[in-house]
Parts: C-alpha cells; structure tokens; sequence
C-alpha cells in the first residue's frame, strides 16, 4: 500500500506541524540518480582506490586513508566540480558591491590571486611591523593547502543592467524558482556570487572564506552562509545522509570518459554564449530534514519511501547495495513502491540517461531553531550541463513525492561556475569581462 494512502501516526503529526510553524518541503534528489565523476589529478599522492568510498557519487577518502594535500588550481575547469568530495565545505553566497565593470574585473583578479594562494599553500609575504598580519594566522605561519578547493559561480543577478551583461547571461541561468513543497526564505537564497570552498579540515574552509572576505570588502558582501560536512562510511560503502540512508549508490552518470562532455560541463554554441565553455550549471538547496519526526517513523515505512533498505543499501528488489533495482521486473511497483524517492529520481531509462546531474551534496547541522527543534539537514549541491534539461526536470518529478512529510527546502540557488582558470595570467570570468 502506498505511504500516501496510509500514513503513520508520525506522518500525521509532522504534516500538522508543518501548517502550524514551517511548512512543507520538496526533496531535490536525495538518495538516487548520483553521479561518480572521475577523480581530479593530485598535485600529490592520491587516495588508492581501495581506501575510497563516495559521497553522493563523489569518491571521497575513507578514515584514515591518505588524501591528496592539494589540487591542481589551472585548468581548463574549476576544481571542486570533479574533484574527490573533501570532508568539509562551506557555501557562501555575495552580493556585489563593485560600482561597475572595472571594479567588478578588479574583484575577479584580486578573487583569483587570493584562491591560486591558498589553493596551493605557503607563506605569505611579510608586511613589516606597523602593517596589519598579512594573513589571520588561523592555519599557523604557513599556510598548508590541505586540499582546498576553490569553486565560484556567478547568479543570475550579476546579469543585469549594472555590470552591462545582459547579453552575455548563460541561456538558462535563473532566480530559482519556488516548487511546490518548498518553504524557501529568500534571505538565505540567490546572490550574485557564490564560493563553494572545500577541504580536508574544517578551520582550512574557515581560513580561506575569511581570507577572501578580507581581501575583497568593499566590492563584495556576504548574503548567507551554510557549512557543511560529509560523513565517513558506516560501516563500509557510500556514507550516509541524516535520515540514516546511504547517499549516493547509485552513480551511472559519469561511468563513461565522455560522460562530463555530456552532462556537465556546458558548451558554447547554440543559444550559449561563447564564454561558458567549460563551466557548468550549479544548483544549491539548503534542504532542511525534519528529524524528529523522520525519527517515529518504522523503518518499513522510511524503506519504502527511500526504496532501499536502511542497513545495507540494497533496493529492496535486491541483496547488496550496488545491486540494480530490475524497475522492470516490477512494473506496477509491489516491491519498490512507484513513487519511491530512487525510482522517481532515476528509472534506469534510456530517456532518463540524459537527465542525471553530478551530485556534489555535504550534510548539515546548525544546531536548533528558534523552537527548540534540531535544524539538521542536507546542502544539496549539482552540477549540470543544461540546468532545465537536468535539475528541474528531475525536480518536478520528485513534487509531491511521500519523502516531502519530511524535508523542507528552505534556502539556496542556481548558479553558474565559471570555466577554470587557465594559466598563471590568466583569472576567473576573464572570458566574460576582458
């Protein structure tokens, strides 16, 4: 029987809940339809492949395996999109205050040279006596790289009238939209420019955002802020999300050498302009997950709206985690439940082949509300190719799903991250604004 035609005491409790103080949520691909993208060139040694697990797709370090101390900063892609998901980030978006084009390409030098620095580490120059620290001293007189990544994306914001961009905005590039479900406070979504800053310790994420903040006030503010973690693998296998279940099995996306040409990085050409090449549509929700009632819920129940055993991961037409749900040995859903997140997210379809995304997420917890109620959560992080084609097609299948009793979205944005930094001359929207 479906979970909508027979909720839980639990389920019951949450919905009134919801009318009374937060409202509903709609979940973005939580569980299913992940991608694993090959792992990024280390500038040193690299985690072997046996010592590896995912998050959400993303190979990450198990505990106490070696992890690369540092990624390469050029190229013609941003790092932080390929990259092995580090155990921490930080996803803070700005407005800009720049007074025009060429404070705005002074702020994306000054952007570049902060993060080449830190990126690769080391110490920074003397200032002599009288001068403020050139550097918080956070990370100690040299600054290690520890596998931080830089990742910035521009908002649909930047793209109007103030900077003389309009013309130049990426075809599909947004506000994001509220769907159905969502309970979005837009104090906490959309701005002009977003750093997604990744690392292997979290006081590295804290040193970089407050390095750049340092470096780049007066042309740009802070808006909102969320900082996240992803969780080691319990026991073995892809970590899991704060609902419990391992997020990310499910990774065909990328399993091809051509997949990233196919699904993330967007191309110039078409109703593209010619400086996207090699960026990619990037998609945050901050979605909030409403545990104490996902807490009083049987474990029968969250199975069937998950689609797969808590324990082991396993579909639940299966044995092991990695098994294949076989949707079409049970086509009417008797087993796994027709509006089952995994089978709404991704049917295994040639059709739906096109639309998988790169699924890049870190759980949350911000500790309590204003209520006294745990505010844990998920910082659902994608890149796309074609942010309609992808995300949103994917997300409006996921509307009404059994899963929204028990997340709300609440915060984040579509953005677009710009291609890499080439080389040493060379700096971020460098192809937008020279």
């Amino acid at each position: 029987m479906s979970v909508h035609e027979q909720p839980s005491e639990a389920g019951a409790t949450r919905r009134g809940f919801l009318h009374g103080l937060v409202g509903a949520g709609l979940a973005a691909p939580i569980v299913a339809a992940a991608a694993a993208p090959a792992a990024a060139e280390a500038s040193t040694t690299t985690t072997p492949a046996s010592a590896t697990s995912s998050v959400a797709g993303v190979p990450v370090a198990e505990t106490g395996s070696a992890t690369a101390s540092s990624y390469p900063f050029h190229g013609a892609h941003q790092a932080g999109i390929l990259t092995p998901a580090q155990r921490v980030a930080t996803f803070a978006s700005f407005d800009l205050t720049a007074a025009g084009r060429s404070e705005l390409t002074e702020l994306m030098k000054t952007l570049t040279d902060r993060a080449r620095f830190l990126a690769s580490g080391g110490t920074p120059a003397s200032v002599g006596i009288t001068a403020p620290p050139p550097d918080s001293g956070v990370l100690g007189p040299t600054v290690p790289a520890d596998g931080l990544t830089v990742t910035v994306s521009l908002g649909a914001s930047v793209f109007d009238d103030r900077y003389g961009l309009s013309s130049a905005k990426p075809a599909r590039l947004r506000t994001m939209e509220d769907f159905p479900n969502d309970d979005l406070d837009r104090s906490i979504c959309d701005g002009d420019l977003l750093l997604q800053l990744c690392a292997h310790n979290a006081d590295t994420v804290t040193h970089a955002l407050r390095d750049i903040a340092r470096a780049t006030r007066g042309a740009m503010q802070l808006r909102w802020r969320k900082d996240g973690f992803s969780s080691p693998p319990r026991p073995t296998g892809t970590p899991r999300n704060l609902l419990g279940f391992k997020d990310g099995t499910a990774h065909p996306a990328l399993d091809t050498k051509a997949a990233p040409d196919e699904l993330v990085w967007t191309h110039a050409g078409g109703d593209e302009p010619d400086w996207v090449e090699g960026g990619s549509y990037h998609v945050v929700r901050l979605i909030r997950m409403l545990v104490e009632f996902w807490d009083r819920v049987s474990i029968h129940e969250q199975e069937n709206m998950i689609g797969r055993r808590r324990d082991s991961g396993a579909p639940l037409t299966g044995t092991h985690e990695f098994d294949d749900p076989h949707y079409a040995s049970d086509p009417t859903g008797d087993v796994i439940q027709m509006d089952a997140h995994i089978r709404l997210a991704n049917n295994r379809s040639p059709q739906q082949a096109k639309q998988q995304m790169l699924r890049r997420p870190y759980n949350y917890d911000s500790g309590i509300d204003v209520n006294g109620n745990l505010d844990n959560g998920l910082i659902f992080a994608c890149f796309n190719q074609d942010l309609e084609r992808q995300f949103v097609t994917v997300q409006k299948r996921l509307i009404d799903e059994p899963l929204v009793d028990y997340i709300s979205p609440t915060g984040g944005g579509y953005f677009f991250a710009l291609p890499g930094v080439r080389h040493e001359t060379d700096w971020y929207a460098s192809g937008l604004l020279a």
